[in-house]
């Protein structure tokens, strides 16, 4: 049984942690096998979203540390970084949308791993945090970067120099949460979300997705005209169909893809 594994559901792929045992503790062998199933998910035409989760509840423990002394288990480190990040695909640049399903602890490196989505649903008893702050092992996962960019400096600051333990209900009231559940629910939550997200014209949400975090780089007058130059080819290539369907009753009174069915079998029962 391997340590990563993928299950897809129509366009959606859920990426398991599976390694229980360790609290799905990522070595560099278990990173060469995340990042393979990520690459694997993106060169994958028929997979528009990916949900990250981890076995046995609880996401990600971070490193392991029982590999840190052992050169041949030791998660990668180059002195340049630019190999793959220790934890896997962390210095990626996804092109398709990510959701992890956050139970038990997302700490150290599992924090970073959550932090590679762009969404996280998180359970409300589970607990996120820099855990590493206590070993002397650093953030060299993106969790320096893309921390700041989700909650702010001063919050990212604070988690980072303090390493304390963030429960559900201040991750949500930061930003740093997306969705909160009940215990045992992420997965489903995320699922869920991943397959609404999924079903939209895939175009047009790819390229606002990829603009919000080009723009991030970007003065505001540059970012708004790469915003343009790049929204302008999609009206012709999928929002002028979107726009006729809207015309012909589709998505009325703000109702989302799915939901006009649903609306019509009500209306059969009343």
């Amino acid at each position: 049984m391997t340590d990563v594994r993928t299950e897809t559901d129509g366009a959606v792929a859920t990426i398991w942690l599976d390694r229980p045992e360790r609290r799905n503790a990522v070595d560099r062998a278990m990173a060469e096998r995340l990042l393979a199933a990520f690459e694997a998910f993106e060169a994958d035409p028929a997979l528009r979203v990916a949900v990250l989760a981890g076995a046995g509840g609880t996401f990600c423990a971070g490193a392991d540390l029982t590999a840190v002394g052992d050169p041949d288990r030791r998660n990668l480190l180059t002195p340049d970084g630019a190999a793959p990040g220790p934890m896997g695909p962390t210095r990626a640049h996804l092109a398709k949308p990510l959701i992890a399903a956050v139970a038990g602890h997302a700490v150290a490196g599992g924090l970073e791993l959550a932090l590679l989505a762009d969404l996280r649903v998180v359970e409300q008893d589970a607990v996120m945090g820099v855990f590493c702050r206590r070993w002397g092992v650093p953030l060299i996962d993106g969790g320096t970067v893309r921390l700041p960019r989700i909650v702010g400096l001063g919050r990212a600051l604070d988690l980072i120099l303090t390493g304390r333990p963030v429960a559900a209900e201040e991750a949500y009231a930061m930003g740093l949460a997306n969705r909160l559940t009940a215990p045992g629910e992420a997965v489903a939550v995320a699922r869920e979300l991943a397959r609404t997200i999924a079903a939209f014209p895939s175009r047009c949400m790819l390229t606002d997705r990829a603009s919000v975090y080009a723009g991030l780089d970007l003065p505001l007058a540059d970012a708004l005209r790469a915003e343009g130059a790049a929204g302008a080819p999609v009206v012709e290539h999928e929002g002028v169909t979107g726009a006729a369907r809207f015309v012909a009753g589709a998505g009325r009174h703000g109702r989302f893809p799915g939901e006009e069915t649903r609306h019509e079998h009500r209306s059969h029962r009343t």
